[in-house]
């Protein structure tokens, strides 16, 4: 069991290191994560973007990038282009977003010729160290898919089953949450989470533990599960929660940020390498993590 971000550092420094193609790095906070990154040797970063921009923010922060690759590029919609291409080209291991548009950043992401496109489901997959539960749990999607049909979910799901054995959980327990446990024919997530659990016995979906649909509580609370006399490896014990829609999703991360006094980071999944797309409201550690992350998933692609 993986409990902290501290045991995910750990297993970072551990491998090969790997490089980070930053798309638009003239971004303070954005700089700093790398910089950072660097210092406790976890990733190297290629900067992307309009040079003079890079040095004054580096200047402004008082750090130095004589040790960084810079690729002056200042168009953005070109520097993220770019950035995508040392990664298609294998000439660095994952993406980040710099000062750049979300949108702008995943249609470089999704570019057909160059871009890192794979047939699948780009899914946001958010991990956090909360010291209530004292281990690791994944939520997802809180980010990218506003309303998953079933097999959406199934893509979902195995893009966040990916993203935890990476960091060291070698058979995820994935809870598929509703608003109850039971299954109710007028309340479309508890149907999708009965047949999610049953493709996965069945074979459907590998790799993993699947039960739903649970309700929050007893996905992460053992007394709360015993108390509703729920018997399940997965009660009590989820290591990934699947949401039923965005807002769920949304509504759970911003929680767990705020109120839980948590760490986390995130990363896309689904992409053909790691895609980092924080926020500029994430903090500097956040952002640190998730360069970890996305440097664990590399090392197991």
């Amino acid at each position: 069991m993986i409990k902290s971000f501290d045991e995910v550092l750990d297993r970072v420094k551990k491998n090969e290191i790997k490089k980070i193609a930053v798309a638009v790095a003239q971004d303070e906070p954005v700089l700093e994560a790398v910089y950072e990154a660097k210092k406790l040797g976890i990733a190297y970063s290629v900067l992307v973007g309009d040079k003079d921009k890079i040095l004054d923010c580096a200047k402004t922060l008082n750090i130095d990038l004589s040790d960084f690759e810079i690729i002056d590029e200042p168009n953005n919609q070109a520097a993220a282009l770019k950035a995508v291409e040392l990664v298609s080209a294998g000439k660095a291991d994952m993406v980040m977003k710099g000062l750049i548009d979300t949108a702008t950043f995943l249609r470089a992401v999704l570019d057909k010729e160059r871009g890192l496109r794979t047939g699948k489901i780009l899914s946001h997959v958010a991990v956090f160290d909360v010291p209530a539960l004292q281990r690791i749990i994944l939520v997802t999607d809180a980010a990218m898919n506003i309303a998953p049909d079933l097999m959406t979910k199934k893509q979902i799901l195995e893009n966040a089953v990916q993203v935890a054995k990476s960091i060291g959980i070698e058979t995820p327990k994935v809870a598929v949450v509703a608003a109850v446990e039971v299954v109710n024919p007028d309340m479309q997530p508890t149907l999708d989470a009965a047949a999610l659990s049953k493709m996965n016995d069945r074979g459907q979906i590998k790799g993993c533990i699947v039960d739903g649909p649970l309700a929050i509580d007893n996905a992460l609370s053992e007394e709360a599960a015993k108390h509703k006399g729920i018997v399940s490896p997965v009660a009590g014990k989820a290591d990934v929660i699947l949401v039923p829609n965005i807002e769920t999703g949304n509504a759970m991360y911003k929680t767990l940020t705020y109120t839980s006094n948590s760490k986390n980071g995130g990363i896309l999944a689904g992409a053909a390498a790691p895609v980092i797309l924080t926020s500029r409201a994430d903090s500097n550690e956040s952002k640190l993590y998730s360069i970890a992350l996305a440097s664990l998933v590399a090392a197991s692609k």
